[in-house]
């Protein structure tokens, strides 16, 4: 294929967003009309998952295209292995100019704590040849003072709100790389993360006002956590991403690239506000692991809704096939484009989902399922995996979309159960983990509760 005819490809990646801050998703506030409109007239992945719900893990399996326990990045403070192939080396090796900008969250300098957070040595950047990132942005930034550290490894302050900060510096970018050569630009937002130092969500000026006190998804009203206080300025960040979005999409076409890119928003892992355990991510509920996803531009322009499960290891293949590339065979993911032509023969039912930090546990989720185990005896932050977990979770996510009421050891859903189980343990053979022994979970009666000849295969 002649250079002019590759498309750029722009990676949008927010971090820990739900899938419900989205219109397209059912929030009534009006926080994404950009990614709304993306959705609709692109691609919009409706069953996307995280295969890890933490941001360095989530973020080496984008990088790499593989499971973190195949990398052995299982938890956050371990380096990126320099001998994998990644992302952004498959595009520059392709020919691409390959930049990043923002927070990247993958490597542990020999030299000590004092700079743990800021500058990332050249040897450890996967490829990317334009740099300008942090490694921990959100020990290296505030919201309204933001540093970032450029290819020498010199801090760099940039001026206002750090999304539009981050987005000024992505749309400098893409002004002075169009040209002859396509670019693969990955551009990393920290919000809407909390600022560890507050534990709070810094929204703009303003912005928690609008939205305090407004919309409450289900299992946040039900379920004891931090939301009341922290949702205004959690939406006020959405909001503002999503103007950075338009701001984005705006520059492509101000540059005449809108039409050869392809541009995709995606997260590293959602966000429960402490409901599932005392922090905001870290379990395998959807308000962890579901994450909202579109993509627009060649191949992908009117691709309508995907109902398939879809994985974060799924889209580096996937964004390497928009550019005509080859997926290294390490990588364990799958290109979607398939499913966008409607020519896919075959697509996975389940989504698998790995977590080995704060817990060790494991999850399938289909359209219909989330079956999920736990490995019971204090492995977290020691191993990536386990030999023995026990049944943690059964939901049917038809008639409980927000996970309140978990089925496991019901009566009444033992063939769902058995089945769930058998995927689970197929999953975690394909992925390299070692076959585990699973204990099922007590059973209890299911009351009016039963399930359909054949549900349980949905």
């Amino acid at each position: 294929m002649p250079k002019v005819d590759r498309p750029n490809v722009v990676v949008f990646f927010t971090d820990q967003q739900r899938w419900d801050t989205t219109g397209v998703h059912g929030n009534p506030l009006g926080l994404t009309p950009n990614f709304d409109r993306m959705a609709q007239s692109g691609t919009h992945l409706y069953n996307a998952v995280t295969c890890q719900p933490v941001c360095g893990p989530a973020r080496s399996c984008f990088q790499t295209g593989q499971y973190a326990t195949s990398t052995g990045c299982f938890k956050n403070g371990i380096a990126l292995p320099t001998d994998v192939p990644t992302l952004g080396g498959c595009f520059r090796d392709g020919g691409y100019q390959t930049g990043y900008i923002g927070k990247w969250h993958l490597h542990v300098p020999d030299e000590g704590k004092e700079r743990e957070f800021g500058p990332v040595p050249a040897s450890h950047r996967a490829g990317y040849d334009y740099w300008l990132a942090s490694n921990v942005l959100e020990f290296t930034s505030e919201a309204y003072q933001t540093t970032l550290y450029d290819n020498d490894d010199n801090p760099v302050s940039l001026p206002g709100y750090r999304v539009d900060a981050v987005t000024d510096a992505a749309i400098r970018y893409m002004d002075s790389h169009h040209g002859n050569d396509p670019f693969f630009l990955f551009i990393s937002y920290i919000e809407p993360h909390h600022q560890n130092r507050l534990d709070d969500f810094p929204a703009p000026d303003g912005y928690r006002e609008r939205y305090q006190s407004r919309w409450v998804p289900p299992d946040l009203l039900k379920l004891e956590g931090s939301a009341h206080q922290h949702l205004g300025g959690y939406y006020g960040m959405v909001k503002r991403l999503d103007e950075a979005l338009g701001r984005v999409q705006d520059a492509l076409k101000n540059l005449g690239l809108n039409e050869n890119t392809v541009l995709m928003q995606t997260s590293d892992h959602g966000c429960h506000f402490k409901t599932r355990n005392s922090e905001y991510k870290r379990s395998c509920h959807e308000s962890s692991v579901r994450i909202p996803t579109a993509i627009q531009g060649p191949g992908f322009n009117s691709g309508g809704q995907i109902r398939e499960m879809t994985s974060l290891i799924d889209f580096p293949p996937t964004l390497l096939d928009s550019a005509g590339l080859p997926a290294p065979p390490e990588m364990q993911g799958r290109t979607i484009l398939p499913l966008v032509s409607r020519n896919a023969t075959e697509w996975p039912e389940e989504a698998f989902i790995q977590i080995s930090e704060s817990q060790v546990g494991r999850a399938v989720r289909t359209q219909r399922w989330k079956y999920g185990v736990d490995a019971p005896d204090g492995r977290a932050s020691q191993d990536s995996g386990a030999t023995s977990y026990v049944e943690q979770y059964l939901y049917d996510l038809e008639a409980d979309p927000y996970e309140l009421n978990n089925l496991a050891g019901e009566e009444s859903h033992k063939d769902v159960s058995e089945t769930m189980r058998r995927r689970l343990v197929n999953r975690m053979r394909e992925a390299g983990e070692s076959e585990p022994t699973i204990v099922q979970a007590p059973v209890k009666r299911s009351g009016q509760r039963s399930v359909l000849p054949g549900e349980s295969l949905l």
